[in-house]
């Protein structure tokens, strides 16, 4: 029986063999045309609801890229982005699926995104993964340290490419920050304050009952057994972000944004704290019980030390002992104009960079490279948020073993660093 080579294993292959004979990759679109296996990588989108069309988009309008199939547990969901995606094509050949399992087990698709509620991370992420699915998550990287690893582990394990949705990393204003943090412009750095936004949303949490078209169990899936209430227009979706039993509120939302660039501009991407402490106030509003006004330290094995807080502006400021410098996702600002004004030298530290986060997820596949925020660093960044909930939650300063991540002499938070999960449900 002649054995056909999957899409898959063409990208990974092309790859390979046009370094090593020392050509492209990828062969121009001239020669083989744009619609060449090599050229064209195949994509399929699980979760499209609001941040879900926002990546489904950002891979429709992309360069050399097909979509071939939703997956949603939302019908109005499904329907919305299939409908996109056939519009995009003139014909309607969009497959749509209830069951990731059913999208994953397409020989056909080269590539995933998703755009989740915090609690389903894990188990979907690790499946695409096993599924042999180059997957662009978004963060944050998964609602526990367990999962988050498991993640990393099954990337690793079957040589996928990851691409973590903190796309502040594509933004050139974040890389000239921890640029010049990353170059002494500011003198030693002293700390790093990671501005997250604090409250939560609004809804009534209320029982409802589910809407139709809702597969409400398998929205469920590993979360407690529970009513269906109304987050927000009379079902669960969006404001589900505001319970624990989904979620971690805005400290889930944000560290993947702002601790990670934290790390980045402290050059503490694949590693962890070593102690955490800190306090915070909670949610007294119905259902809703995460943390919403916080205030924690993450100290590091060489000193360094990250202030995470809702009472900074939303951002990072790093510290140093000749200058501060703050950025945003609207402007980058330091103590004194000289600060931003002179480039880093040839032979300074040069961050990777990256201009579009798509494109780069993309180009990765191709290439068979890191992406800018690959699952290590994904993992990493939540980590450090999820260590800084734990410190709450507890009450007291932790230590923590980065190299293998556990808590030092306290078993009551190691029992934190993992949940259970509904049946049949596991990773």
């Amino acid at each position: 029986m002649k054995i056909h080579p999957s899409r898959r294993n063409l990208l990974k292959s092309s790859a390979v063999l046009g370094v090593a004979a020392g050509f492209p990759a990828i062969v121009p679109s001239t020669v083989l045309g744009a619609t060449a296996p090599s050229n064209q990588i195949t994509i399929g989108g699980i979760g499209t609801g609001s941040m879900g069309m926002g990546n489904l988009k950002g891979f429709l309008n992309a360069s050399g890229t097909r979509l071939l199939a939703v997956c949603d547990v939302d019908k109005k969901h499904r329907a919305t982005a299939k409908k996109t995606i056939d519009n995009k094509y003139g014909n309607t050949d969009c497959a749509e699926y209830n069951d990731y399992r059913e999208l994953l087990a397409r020989d056909d698709i080269d590539a995933v995104f998703h755009a989740l509620p915090d609690h389903w991370h894990g188990i979907i992420c690790v499946a695409a993964a096993n599924a042999g699915k180059d997957i662009y998550g978004q963060k944050p990287l998964a609602r526990t340290i367990k999962e988050g690893r498991a993640i990393v582990d099954a990337v690793e394990r079957n040589g996928v490419i990851w691409q973590t949705g903190s796309q502040q990393r594509s933004d050139s204003r974040f890389r000239m920050a921890c640029e010049l943090a990353r170059n002494g412009r500011i003198g030693k750095v002293v700390r790093a304050e990671a501005g997250l936004p604090g409250g939560y949303g609004g809804g009534s949490a209320k029982p409802v009952p589910v809407p139709e078209g809702l597969d409400y169990d398998m929205w469920l899936g590993p979360a407690p057994e529970q009513p269906c209430r109304d987050f927000k227009n009379g079902g669960p979706h969006w404001n589900w972000r505001w319970v624990r039993d989904f979620s971690g509120g805005q400290i889930t939302d944000w560290s993947g944004h702002n601790i990670d660039i934290s790390h980045w501009g402290l050059g503490l991407d694949r590693t962890g704290p070593v102690e955490v402490s800190g306090t915070g106030k909670f949610a007294d509003h119905d259902f809703f019980n995460v943390i919403t006004e916080f205030d924690f330290d993450l100290k590091y094995a060489g000193g360094e030390h990250i202030n995470v807080s809702n009472k900074h502006q939303t951002g990072v400021r790093f510290v140093g002992e000749e200058g501060w410098i703050q950025v945003t996702r609207t402007k980058i600002v330091a103590s004194h104009p000289s600060i931003l004004k002179d480039p880093i030298p040839s032979n300074g530290i040069h961050l990777y960079e990256s201009r579009d986060h798509h494109k780069n997820f993309l180009d990765c596949i191709r290439s068979r490279k890191e992406t800018i925020c690959p699952a290590e660093v994904g993992h990493r960044s939540i980590s450090a948020g999820l260590l800084g909930e734990i410190a709450i939650y507890t009450g007291r300063k932790l230590k923590w073993n980065p190299e293998i991540e556990e808590f030092i002499g306290d078993p009551v938070a190691d029992g934190l660093l993992s949940r259970s999960m509904r049946e049949p449900w596991v990773i």
